[in-house]
């Protein structure tokens, strides 16, 4: 491999409809325990031949203890093994404790995320998918600032007005999401400004303006949102709240604990505390 980059990770065999998928959108390879014929012939023609596909041996077993070389230094550590289930769900410590089947699945998966990436990480999840990771910052809250936003792109992006941009003919896919991107964004002008909507649009769309885009935000609910180590203070439940959070689950042991469950208490979110960090690097 020349590169890493973007990999598609399965834990089941590719098959044709999975690598049609894929065929259309940007990645630099894909792993998996198997290959269908199809499959394969569609992925071999994906990035002209080039495009990596990895075959895994699914009954592979990684050391028990991780080891990395950092100038001359070595550190070991035991392999995060965790096991991520509704147990973890079990210690609801607010006022609501209800949380139903579809938000578990949402808090369980973004657990799952949240093992697999750096630490400080927060994940926001809807619908059975992650929409938003915070990973690798320096605090708690910029965390859920920078999740929190990734998930309001997320649910801009199914603005009326978006859905109904009408670009011209040829226009590539990767194309008409950056030109998204930048619509939905502050900086707008850089596609609406004569001389230039004409490239991308058939009729030049109006401005989605910051009214349009908080009352759309407004309606996003029943998300769930996990956290690899506890919340110190409130303000990432009061972020959390905008965009839509209506489930937490985090490990719990802060200091301020209270204040993190009376900031919850005040929206009616219901936070299990997993009793489990997943800072692990």
């Amino acid at each position: 491999m020349s590169s890493y980059g973007d990999w598609a990770a399965l834990s089941d065999v590719c098959d044709k409809e999975t690598a049609t998928l894929l065929a259309r959108e940007v990645s630099d390879g894909i792993i998996a325990p198997g290959y269908t014929e199809e499959a394969l012939e569609i992925l071999k023609a994906k990035r002209k031949g080039s495009y990596n596909v990895v075959k895994i041996d699914p009954d592979y077993k990684p050391a028990p203890v991780e080891c990395k070389d950092v100038y001359g230094v070595t550190f070991e550590q035991g392999r995060n093994e965790v096991k991520i289930d509704e147990s973890m769900l079990a210690n609801v410590v607010t006022d609501n404790k209800e949380i139903p089947e579809d938000a578990k699945r949402d808090l369980l998966i973004s657990l799952i995320a949240l093992k697999y990436t750096q630490s400080n990480s927060v994940c926001y999840a809807k619908g059975g998918q992650v929409i938003g990771v915070g990973a690798g910052q320096q605090s708690r809250i910029h965390c859920t600032r920078l999740a929190g936003n990734k998930a309001d792109i997320w649910f801009l992006r199914q603005h009326p007005k978006v859905l109904g941009l009408k670009f011209k003919e040829g226009i590539r896919r990767p194309d008409r999401d950056n030109t998204i991107d930048v619509y939905i964004s502050d900086e707008y002008m850089d596609v609406l400004a004569d001389g230039v909507w004409e490239n991308l649009f058939e009729e030049k769309p109006e401005p989605l303006t910051c009214e349009e885009k908080r009352a759309w935000l407004d309606t996003l609910t029943g998300v769930s949102l996990g956290s690899d180590a506890f919340f110190p203070f409130g303000d990432n439940i009061e972020r959390a709240h905008k965009t839509g959070v209506q489930y937490i689950a985090e490990p719990g042991g802060s200091i301020r604990d209270d204040h993190v469950i009376e900031t919850c208490n005040k929206y009616g979110i219901a936070m299990a505390f997993t009793g489990l960090r997943l800072f692990h690097h």
